[in-house]
């Protein structure tokens, strides 16, 4: 007898039924299935993912610890957490790993999140935080930007007694822009201290100009969270790992979801080579400070809007994000397009090695005609 699974849809949660899932940015392979073109010439310019691909001393260490992938994970991470623990200056129970920083963002909806509760966050920020919010039947409130970039005033402005968590993503995801330690500063001065500040801080190696200490919140015990990843500046996107700094109760609080394997071993093994290679940071940094700065004058070039980034990726203004996105794609360049976060006429382009970048800028030239 054959099921018929739609009987099941009634058992469906009904925040989950209502949500609109991410939208990655799309893999070479299946780009270049559809539209004919050989792999190795398609330029993946969608996802930020780093330009110079992984730490080599990340590699290294794979290599030697392939043979132990039988085994199961650290699931506390003992020796990760050690190493990161005095990096930061922090207690080892302060940290907590995910799979990616974004699986954190999923503990504080369960642990924070539901019903009778809401969120605040900016409107143009990480798409996830409004996500994590509906999924756990909570009350999203997304503030208006000030251009295009965090207003914390505005943001302090909109907590409401039930509010749990206020979302800062800086460098903010997607529009790049950056917020400074005085406007951070005076954002947790005046926050109630029964909000949950989460500081989504996953460009924080690559920023390109001086990030604000958030860290000083968390040694002062206030009731916030900081998320950091191995994937951006370190190359370990693919591997999945990344992790929270936290007040001990807050981070006890997140453990109880966390499932006991998350973080596999290749991905512990790998972050704590990454923790050493700083020559590969900077290096990455060059990258991306010259990609910004070759597109910016190919941008004013063709008379493009484009926002000022401080990290590895750039808004710029065409027109309709969606077809521009869809005939860069035909031609082997895969970017974002933005009207997932309200900015249709935007698309999101993240800093390639300088061949791609030129494919970037002659392929844009061909697309609007400039």
């Amino acid at each position: 007898m054959i099921a018929e699974p739609m009987k099941t849809a009634k058992w469906l949660n009904p925040a989950v039924a209502d949500l609109r899932p991410y939208e990655p940015g799309r893999p070479i392979e299946e780009v270049a299935r559809q539209y004919g073109l050989d792999p190795a010439s398609v330029c993946k310019l969608a996802s930020n993912e780093n330009p110079l691909g992984t730490s080599p001393k990340a590699r290294r260490r794979l290599l030697q610890v392939l043979d132990d992938t039988y085994r199961y994970p650290d699931g506390g991470a003992y020796y990760l957490r050690r190493k990161l623990a005095g990096l930061l200056d922090a207690a080892p129970e302060q940290l907590i790993f995910g799979n990616g920083s974004n699986e954190i963002l999923e503990f504080v909806g369960h642990c924070f999140l539901g019903p009778g509760r809401s969120l605040v966050a900016s409107a143009h920020a990480f798409v996830i935080y409004k996500l994590i919010g509906q999924m756990f039947g909570a009350d999203v409130i997304e503030v208006p930007t000030r251009g295009l970039g965090h207003d914390l005033t505005a943001m302090r402005n909109a907590v409401r007694s039930d509010t749990a968590v206020v979302f800062v993503c800086n460098p903010n995801n997607p529009t790049g822009t950056l917020l400074r330690e005085d406007e951070v500063r005076l954002f947790m001065d005046d926050l109630p201290d029964d909000v949950l500040v989460v500081f989504d801080e996953a460009y924080y190696e690559l920023c390109l100009d001086q990030m604000p200490d958030t860290l000083r919140y968390v040694r002062a015990g206030r009731s916030c969270l900081v998320l950091r990843t191995f994937s951006k500046a370190y190359g370990l996107a693919g591997l999945r790992i990344g992790y929270g700094v936290g007040p001990t109760e807050i981070v006890a609080a997140l453990e109880k979801p966390r499932q006991p394997f998350n973080t596999n071993r290749l991905a512990q093994e790998a972050a704590m080579a990454a923790l050493d290679d700083e020559e590969f940071v900077r290096a990455t940094r060059d990258v991306i400070r010259k990609g910004r700065d070759d597109l910016e004058r190919a941008c004013r070039a063709m008379g493009l809007e484009f926002e000022r980034t401080y990290t590895n990726f750039m808004l710029i203004r065409v027109g309709d994000g969606a077809a521009v996105t869809e005939r860069l794609t035909r031609r082997g360049v895969i970017v974002r397009p933005m009207a997932g976060y309200g900015l249709p006429e935007y698309i999101r382009v993240s800093f390639g090695r300088p061949d791609e970048n030129e494919k970037l800028i002659q392929a844009l030239r061909q697309v609007l005609g400039r």
